[in-house]
């Protein structure tokens, strides 16, 4: 079972990005399922109606969230009619669900979404809960799991890494919008604290220069922008699965209509 996932696709740059290239994708690496962290997707917070038909128009089998999930309203209707994920460890009265277990090509593969503590909204222990529900999922026979952690905090991401390596297949990184070169295969769980944006490259984690700067300048904040033209860049990993194990993983680039490319492969310890 090969896996596809993107994290933090940003607006309508990311948006567009996406439906140039993953059909492509899908054919030449044999693509059998596809996950994408959308909490970004609508001009940089949360997600329309409109905009998660188009993305799962353009091949998304699964959504998943984090810290701005809820920018939208709308999207707790939606989390009815759409495979769309929050965070697990939100709490319970939350609208929505942190798990959804799916059947690709007569297998079982359950995706989970996770959020972290460090410079997020308040949620439940995070190490705990996610603990308990891959226990659940393994006693109910599923073997492929992939996790989606959404977190700011590098340690967070590699201490769950620590803890599920050798009981889940994958743990992908979302939320920084800055790819990391840490890919890596122990014990059969794959591993890396962050995929990167799918959006704007030429300017601050995908969000016009302006208002950072000026924020960094007088430390006043003021709302971000998404840029409605800037040189784009997709980032997104590749993960193969047998029997809740990888076999290879890797990760792809495309920049604006270049074509995509392997740029860095796991390293398997």
């Amino acid at each position: 079972m090969k896996i596809l996932y993107f994290a933090d696709i940003v607006g309508r740059p990311g948006r567009s990005i996406l439906k140039y290239h993953v059909e492509k994708i899908k054919k030449d690496f044999s693509i059998d399922f596809v996950v994408a962290n959308v909490e970004n997707a609508s001009h940089g917070f949360g997600i329309t109606k409109k905009n998660a038909k188009e993305l799962f128009n353009s091949y998304i089998d699964v959504m998943t969230g984090g810290n701005h999930s809820f920018d939208k309203k709308e999207i707790v209707d939606m989390m009815d009619e759409f495979p769309i994920l929050r965070p697990l460890n939100y709490p319970k009265v939350t609208p929505g669900n942190g798990v959804g277990v799916y059947e690709v090509n007569d297998e079982k593969i359950a995706v989970l979404n996770l959020m972290g503590y460090y410079g997020m909204p308040m949620v439940d222990n995070p190490f705990i809960m996610i603990k308990e529900e891959v226990e659940k999922l393994q006693n109910d026979g599923v073997k492929n799991i992939l996790i989606d952690f959404h977190a700011e905090a590098t340690s967070e991401k590699r201490a769950l890494f620590a803890m599920l390596k050798g009981e889940v297949s994958a743990i992908v990184g979302s939320h920084t919008h800055v790819g990391t070169d840490d890919l890596v295969v122990e014990d059969g769980t794959f591993y890396v604290s962050d995929v990167g944006l799918t959006g704007c490259r030429d300017n601050v984690i995908g969000m016009d220069i302006k208002e950072p700067l000026d924020r960094f300048l007088t430390g006043v904040s003021s709302k971000f922008d998404v840029p409605n033209r800037c040189k784009k860049i997709l980032q997104a990993v590749v993960v193969d699965i047998k029997e809740g194990r990888v076999k290879e993983a890797f990760k792809i680039k495309a920049y604006d209509e270049s074509e995509v490319f392997v740029s860095q492969e796991a390293f398997f310890e």
